[in-house]
This record gives structure tokens, sequence and C-alpha cells, in this order.
């Protein structure tokens, strides 16, 4: 199992990208990253909300801005754009995820990645009702295998962890809703898993867009976290049926 890797060395995002992918992570509102400015732009978003909100708006952006300047690119305002998900300046792809007391975003240059995914959930077990929504009864089974050889992890929570981060890769690129019941997930004890998608990605027009029809990435519980990540390779453009 990958629980006590140590990943203290480049933050717990370490190794769970490729090389290409700048990734910078924050613990408590406390580093670099929460220390950064916000854009205008970002600060008329966050005017009438709650200070936990506002200090976890400004540290992930933080985050963000630091990886796009190691990559050389323009740290430029990280705005909403479709169904909610930022829009990156041009020339790069990205995501980035925030829990209580964790941050942390992903970027690469979108020559080389067509997609980036990222969550962290708290390693701690789905409420029921939520659980129930999330898996199958086929990925039911399959957890129960996984938690008979380690119960120390929240399997149901990092299915619903991998989903997210399966969500953030497929939805922007088909532009359109995936639901928790629309990929299959197979969590693998190396630190690895396969999500198998049950619908096709269509482009507005109708245009089936190739290569989404399985994603695979990388899983890491520390430090009370779960975290998964995806990076999609770039690749040609959609073709037609």
């Amino acid at each position: 199992m990958t629980k006590n890797i140590d990943a203290t060395q480049g933050g717990l995002l370490r190794g769970l990208f490729p090389s290409g992918v700048e990734a910078v992570d924050d613990f408590g509102d406390s580093g670099p990253a929460a220390a950064m400015a916000l854009h205008p732009e970002e600060v008329g978003l966050i005017n009438q909300v709650l200070a936990e909100r506002r200090r976890e708006f400004t540290t992930v952006r933080g985050c963000a801005r630091l990886a796009l300047t190691a990559l050389g690119l323009p740290a430029a305002p990280l705005l909403p754009g479709h169904r909610g998900a930022p829009r990156w300046p041009e020339g790069a792809v990205g995501s980035m995820t925030h829990c209580q007391g964790y941050r942390a975003a992903a970027v690469g240059h979108a020559f080389r990645f067509r997609a980036l995914g990222i969550d962290a959930e708290p390693d701690e077990p789905l409420p029921r009702a939520v659980a129930a929504k999330v898996m199958s009864p086929e990925e039911r089974a399959r957890l129960t295998r996984m938690t008979s050889h380690d119960a120390t992890i929240a399997w149901d929570r990092l299915l619903f962890c991998v989903k997210e981060t399966v969500y953030k890769v497929w939805s922007p690129l088909a532009g359109s809703w995936l639901g928790y019941e629309d990929a299959d997930v197979q969590l693998r004890p190396d630190g690895t898993f396969t999500a198998r998608i049950l619908v096709p990605a269509r482009t507005a027009d109708g245009v089936r867009l190739e290569g989404l029809e399985t994603l695979t990435g990388r899983w890491r519980a520390a430090r009370g976290l779960l975290l998964s990540a995806i990076a999609l390779p770039n690749s040609p453009r959609p073709q037609g049926d």
C-alpha cells in the first residue's frame, strides 16, 4: 500500500504526476502560496464570503500561480468558467483542489497535456447515504476486498476522490455532466487506478471525442488525507465516427 510513503519533500503531490507537471500544495494557509495577493478580478468573487472560504480561495490560487511561474507561464487571474472550472492562461492546463487544512494545484503546458485533474479528501469514511450514490455494486465488492487487505484506508472516500478527479478531467473536455454512475473505477493497492467511462464524450455538434474512454491515474494516502491525480497526455484533434 502507499499509506506510509514519505511525501515531505515536494509536498504530497510528489510522484503523483509525470515530469512536465508543476504541482504545489499548502497546509494551514501558512506558506508562500497563502501570502500571494489576489488579482482585482478575483477579489470581487469573494467579497461576501466567510473568512475560511476567502483563505482557501486565496491559498489555492497562490499554489496555482507558483506552479504557473515555475513553468514560465503568466500568473494570470484564475476565474471560474464552464460549470465553475477555472479558466487557465493560454497555453496552460491545470487543476485545483482544497479541503480542510489543505490546498493544492497542478499545472502543465497545453502542448504536452490535454487535461490535468486532482482532488483531495479527508481519509475518513463517507456517510452511508453518500456512499450509496457514489459506488456501484461491482465497485462496492472491490472495495470490500481492498478493505480486507488494508482497513486503515477509507476506500469509499478514496473512490469518491478519484471520481471527482475523473470529473475534473472529463467534463471540461466533453462540455457535459458526468455522474458518479457514469465511471467505473478500479483502485489498486500499488497507488494506481483505472476509470472506465460508461458514456460517450461528444462535442456540442456531435463529434465524438477520442481518448476519454479510459482514464488512469495515481492515488496516495498520507497525513490524514487522500489524494488522486490524472495527467491526460495531449492527443490529436477529435475524429468523427
